[in-house]
């Protein structure tokens, strides 16, 4: 079992680089094609930051293990939200703001939308469609708001491209080729290490693969945002973490099995329909309590999700 975590954590440390690589060059790709920054912004840094979560749950359905495809995305999301705001909260407060609340509702309709999908499942192609017409939906809303937004607020499309994640207006053609070459290349790679490894595990543990996919595979794709947001509270910029979370959950939720569906058909596990799916739901609600209120995320607060994830992690392995 010892080489199936090497391979676990090989995996994982590619699809982190590789992930980071493919954001980098296909943000200055598509500055270099004259695509506008906020376009960059809701769709291409969105779509690659989600790449390794996408090529995971696309390699565990190729690999007939469908069932860790939809943990990994019902566990991300629940430990998006109470792990990777829960930690930064231990450093320094995060601050919840009001105008989150479309977001919120978005991501709270997202969520149900995605149960009741689930309910009538197994996920197939046109489950699938139904949730790219979703994601459709949400990134041209995006699109609306964040331009109506720019323009009152008359910002310059030069300070987005210098603000956009992974922008360098000075790099070379052949480093925007590196960098697609070498995420092109690696996600399958770190993938394949991940799903193979995992697979392992669970055999070895007597475990079903969905549990593996909730706790071992979430955790350790959510570590690249673990490890954003407690940069930023370290740095006193934890503002963005809750706005990072949603767009992440609401990705995972419509994008990644909306793809992965329509790859092979993903069969709902009954257990997942019994509790799992209502503990990603009952995180996600929570949520509602700090965006109402406007209050900001403190060490009490921090303590108690961390609390709850480790319950529902002990509950899962009882």
């Amino acid at each position: 079992m010892f080489l199936d975590f090497v391979m676990i954590a090989a995996g994982l440390v590619i699809l982190v680089l590789a992930g980071d690589a493919l954001v980098k060059g296909a943000v200055n790709l598509s500055l270099r094609l004259g695509v506008p920054a906020l376009i960059v912004g809701l769709t291409v840094v969105a779509f690659g930051t989600s790449a390794p979560e996408l090529l995971v749950s696309v390699e565990a359905v190729l690999g007939n293990a469908p069932a860790l495809a939809l943990g990994n995305v019902v566990g991300s999301n629940t430990a998006n939200i109470l792990l990777v705001l829960g930690v930064p909260a231990l450093i320094t407060a995060v601050p919840v703001s009001r105008d989150l609340m479309h977001d919120f509702i978005v991501m709270m309709a997202a969520t149900f939308a995605f149960i009741l999908l689930a309910f009538l499942g197994p996920f197939g192609w046109p489950h699938g469609l139904v949730l790219l017409l979703g994601l459709t939906l949400m990134l041209w809303n995006s699109y609306a708001r964040a331009k109506s937004h720019r323009l009152s607020a008359q910002l310059l499309v030069d300070d987005e491209t210098l603000e956009l994640e992974g922008a360098d207006p000075g790099m070379s053609g052949i480093r925007i080729a590196l960098y697609l070459a070498a995420g092109i290349a690696g996600l399958p790679l770190g993938a394949h290490l991940l799903v193979g490894g995992a697979v392992n595990v669970a055999t070895a543990l007597g475990v079903s693969e969905a549990v593996i996919g909730l706790t071992l595979v979430a955790l350790g794709t959510s570590l690249p945002e673990l490890a954003t947001t407690v940069a930023a509270a370290l740095r006193r910029e934890a503002g963005v973490a809750l706005g990072n979370v949603i767009g992440s959950n609401l990705f995972n939720l419509l994008g990644i099995i909306g793809i992965a569906s329509l790859i092979g058909p993903i069969p709902v596990p009954f257990e997942m329909l019994r509790m799992d799916l209502w503990v990603m739901a009952g995180s996600s609600a929570l949520l509602g309590i700090f965006v109402l209120s406007g209050r900001s995320i403190g060490k009490p607060a921090g303590l108690v999700l961390i609390a709850l994830y480790l319950l529902y992690v002990i509950q899962l392995f009882h």
